[in-house]
This record gives structure tokens, C-alpha cells and sequence, in this order.
């Protein structure tokens, strides 16, 4: 997925003061051209930009595909991984890495844009799949990975069962149960269903910084409320992930976490690195076609390329590690 906000503002990813529970909004952003869809985002904020290596969380939905759906052009990334989950509906992956792929509900697409890489996304079977619904996020690499090869995995895990819950665990470790995913730093990522008034303490990793997402449903993090489509923070230091269901329906919910991320970042667009100059020249040879990003074959939408916007007149400040 692409960030279309016009404005593309700069973001330096300052930490803040540590809560037992911090309740980050989202804020609408516009997807796509004229008949736009809207996404809820929750990632980058000025006051938090990362969460372990997670630093972009886009949650969409429900939205009726027959209205237009998700039409996203050929667009670019550097310095990331892009991680495709849907709760409903279905989208179709194409990218420079010559992979096509159909994004279902319950399985993972994630796409390695190491040095350069472009794609599209397109929501279709608006017959069979009439409801869009998911997220898009993006990982930040390490500088050691950054500059690596084009890559693409895909992964439908298996459903676990948990005392009033059940989990899909597409990244990671959580409640013994592992992805065979490799990553380039420690990540979690999972989806938890919760029964109605159900009460789930989850064992995770200390060294670990987690978020949850409410995607449906009354839920709450260490006595937290989370509204839908708002995203709980969890700090380091913790053994345990306390989640509930409030209400008399299932709930639905995201769980991201890792390792805090601690090397100097530019995050602009759709690109990461680690200085103003270098995302400059991102943005140049993606105006000029340089094949540092590859084309994108058999993308039939209104715009064969998305120009990146104009860059913001000042210098963008990259990250500074933080002890917490």
C-alpha cells in the first residue's frame, strides 16, 4: 500500500513518556484518486512512530468493493517490508519482483522491498468477496538488510486454540506456537479472536514493545478501553499481555510487538533511510524510471506510475535512538 496523503509530511519519530497503557487514534487518510477510500491510521504518530520495527498501521474496512474498492498504482519502497493482512475480501499483489499473488483473508503477503521495489494493489471479486477489510503495514529494516534482494513470502497459518480465544500467528511466537516466517529483527504479529467476556493474560517476550488493535468489538489492554480502530501500546518490561472482551459479541484484534528499534531512520512517502540526501535521491530515480525499482507487468488501473509528491522545503531530520 502506498502513503497518498498529498501533503506527505515529515515525521522524526520522537518516543514519549512511558504509560502503562498509551491509546494512540487514528486519523482518516484518503486511499486512492476521485472515489477514494478511507483508512484509518494509527502509524507513524508524532508522539510514537514505531513499535518494535512495525512503523506504518493502515486499518481499513468494512467497505462494499462494488462502491470502487482499493485501487492503488505501481508505487515504490526502499528500507522496508510491507506485511498484507485481511480480514475480509480479497486484493491482488503485483510487483516488480514479477510476483502476482491473491491476498486472502487469514494469510500473510509479505513483500521485501530491500534496495527498490514497486507494486500494486487492486481489491477484485467484488462477487464472491463483496466486503474489503484488513490492515497494511510496513516493517522498517536494519541498515545490515536494507539494501537487500527483491523478495516475496507468503503464509496461511494455522488457527491455535486459547482459553476463550482462538489466535492465527503469522509472525513470530505466541503461545507456543511459531511462524516459520523468518524476519530480519524479533517481530510478533498475530490476530486473536476473543469470545464474549472472555478474560486472556498472554505470555510474551520483556524485551518485547507491543501494540493491539481493536478491529471489532469492546476490548481492552491492562484495563485500557480500546475504541475501534484504535491501537494500545504496551511499553518493555512485561510478561504478560492482558487482553478482555467487554461486551456480548466476538472481538477481534491485532497484536504487533518486537524489539524496540533503535537505529537512525528517515521515513518520507513510501520510502525509509537514513538521511535527507538519501531519500532525495529515492525520490529522483523514481521520477526518472531508474530500474532501482523495476516495472510493474499487467496493472490495468487509471495511472501506470503514482508521482511521488513534491518534497517538504526543509531537511528531513532522521530518528535518534532512545533508552527507555
Amino acid at each position: 500500500m502506498s502513503n497518498l496523503e498529498a501533503s506527505s509530511t515529515e515525521f522524526t519519530c520522537a518516543a514519549t513518556p512511558e504509560k502503562h497503557v498509551e491509546v494512540l487514534q487514528p486519523r482518516e487518510v484518503p486511499l486512492g484518486g476521485a472515489r477514494a477510500i478511507g483508512v484509518r491510521r494509527t502509524l507513524p504518530q508524532r508522539d510514537r512512530s514505531l513499535i518494535g520495527a512495525w512503523c506504518f498501521v493502515d486499518h481499513y474496512g468494512p467497505h462494499d468493493v462494488a462502491d470502487g474498492g482499493m485501487d492503488v498504482p505501481p508505487h515504490p519502497h526502499t528500507g522496508l517490508q510491507t506485511a498484507t493482512w485481511l480480514f475480509s475480501g480479497r486484493v491482488e499483489h503485483r510487483d516488480s519482483g514479477g510476483v502476482q499473488a491473491l491476498v486472502r483473508p487469514g494469510e500473510l503477503n509479505l513483500m521485501t522491498a530491500g534496495a527498490g521495489i514497486c507494486h500494486s494493489e487492486v481489491s477484485v471479486d467484488p462477487q464472491s468477496a463483496p466486503v474489503l477489510r484488513g490492515v497494511q503495514l510496513w516493517v522498517a529494516l536494519p541498515d545490515a538488510a536494507r539494501h537487500s534482494a527483491r523478495d516475496f513470502n507468503h503464509f496461511a497459518p494455522e488457527r491455535i486454540s486459547l482459553p476463550g480465544a482462538s489466535a492465527l500467528v503469522f509472525l513470530g511466537e505466541l503461545a507456543g506456537y511459531r511462524s516459520p516466517v523468518a524476519t530480519f529483527t524479533p517481530l510478533l504479529g498475530a490476530q486473536l479472536d476473543l469470545d464474549p467476556r472472555t478474560e486472556l493474560a498472554l505470555d510474551v517476550d520483556p524485551a518485547f514493545e507491543h501494540g493491539v488493535l481493536c478491529d471489532q468489538g469492546a476490548v481492552s489492554l491492562g484495563g485500557t478501553g480500546l475504541d475501534f480502530g484504535a491501537l494500545g501500546y504496551q511499553g518493555p518490561g512485561r510478561t504478560m499481555l492482558p487482553l478482555r472482551n467487554t461486551g456480548d459479541a466476538r472481538a477481534r484484534i491485532l497484536v504487533l510487538g518486537g524489539l524496540p528499534f533503535s537505529e537512525e531512520l528517515v521515513l518520507w512517502w513510501n520510502f525509509i533511510g537514513r538521511s535527507h540526501d538519501e531519500i532525495v535521491e529515492f525520490r529522483r530515480r523514481w521520477q526518472d524510471g531508474d530500474e532501482q525499482f523495476g516495472q510493474v507487468s499487467g496493472y490495468q488501473g487509471r495511472l501506470q506510475r503514482l508521482p511521488a509528491p513534491p518534497m517538504p522545503p526543509l531537511r528531513l531530520r532522521p530518528r535518534r535512538p532512545h533508552s527507555r
